[in-house]
């Protein structure tokens, strides 16, 4: 057995490569798993870095296997599979999916908010396209049903199209720039819509909480009320400076007589520059917080609370909880 081998025999598959305490470290890991090329990778080799991961997290790591294989399936893994179930999340759905999806989408609503059924169209693309990010992307050990998806679908993109075509009609008579920004008014508004409404059965009934060695210790609605608001939070920092920014950069751009020349070229410039923009805001909007979020003991719901010091008395300071992407 080589020396490589022998590390790779020993390796921690799980273990963090980077340093998830700190902004830096995160950062590192979503700009690993949220790459875009990912997107392309095949469903065999997907299944194949899945079999490798798996084998390596029963100690069986494939011989010749090298420390470099094991960090890249890993990161397929990470990219392509849900963090609570293990099963493949759907294509669209995945983070490494944001930069194609969301560069088109936010492009075009950019591009197209001078009338309403433009406003409209785009507007229902983004919230069916968030609705599978956000159901994709759910802590799954708090189950939701075909309805309350429904409802969650059918209220977000409400809120979305009455903050669009509201804003959009408002802002007639306001300077141009100030048009523009309506496509993120809409986005944040049902972003705060979305998510909640997306998951809200943790909001309901709480989210699995567990000590620093994943052992279960109960659910909590608080622990979900943080999560929940992190990941809103991320959500509409990650749209951020790409619909607040290239709405200014456009409004420059389009006095230039040569912009006026190829007005057809509009469009799929502002996908481009979307696309530049999400490329850093994805895995910089990921890395705010946490993936697993922690909350101390003291802060939960006091049946839980009174139920943790019972059983573990003041061992236990912190329970941690998946709070979603």
């Amino acid at each position: 057995m080589t020396t490589m081998e022998m590390e790779s025999s020993k390796f921690n598959i799980d273990a963090p490569r980077w340093d998830q305490s700190t902004f830096v470290g995160r950062l590192k890991h979503f700009f690993n798993i949220t790459d875009p090329r990912t997107a392309l990778v095949s469903e065999q080799e997907l299944d194949s870095a899945k079999l490798l991961v798996d084998s390596c997290r029963a100690g069986s790591v494939p011989p010749g296997t090298s420390i470099e294989q094991l960090h890249y399936a890993k990161k397929l893994y990470d990219s392509a599979f849900h963090p609570d179930t293990g099963d493949k999340m759907n294509l669209i759905g995945r983070m490494s999916f944001q930069v194609p999806g969301g560069m088109a989408i936010t492009g075009c609503m950019l591009q197209f908010y001078r009338t309403v059924p433009a406003v409209v169209f785009w507007q229902w693309v983004n919230q069916s396209f968030n609705a599978l990010v956000n159901y994709t992307n759910r802590n799954a050990a708090s189950p939701i049903t075909l309805t309350q998806i429904g409802v969650a679908y059918l209220t977000a993109t409400s809120t979305a199209l009455a903050t669009a075509v509201g804003l959009n009609l408002y802002t007639k008579k306001a300077p141009p720039l100030i048009a523009r920004w309506v496509p993120f008014a809409a986005v944040a508004a049902a972003n705060c819509v979305n998510i909640p409404m997306m998951r809200q059965q943790e909001l309901i009934n709480g989210i699995a909480v567990t000590d620093e060695n994943d052992n279960k210790l109960g659910h909590s609605r608080k622990a979900a009320i943080k999560g929940i608001s992190q990941v809103v939070i991320s959500r509409i920092a990650m749209a951020a400076p790409g619909m607040i920014l290239l709405p200014i950069l456009m409004e420059r751009l389009e006095a230039f007589p040569f912009m006026k020349k190829i007005r057809f070229l509009h469009a799929p410039l502002q996908v481009m520059l979307a696309g530049g923009f999400l490329l850093f805001m994805v895995p910089v909007a990921c890395s705010l917080f946490p993936q697993r979020c922690s909350m101390p003991v003291s802060s939960l719901e006091l049946e839980l609370r009174e139920s943790i010091v019972k059983q573990y008395g003041e061992q236990i300071r912190y329970v941690y909880f998946n709070k979603g992407l």
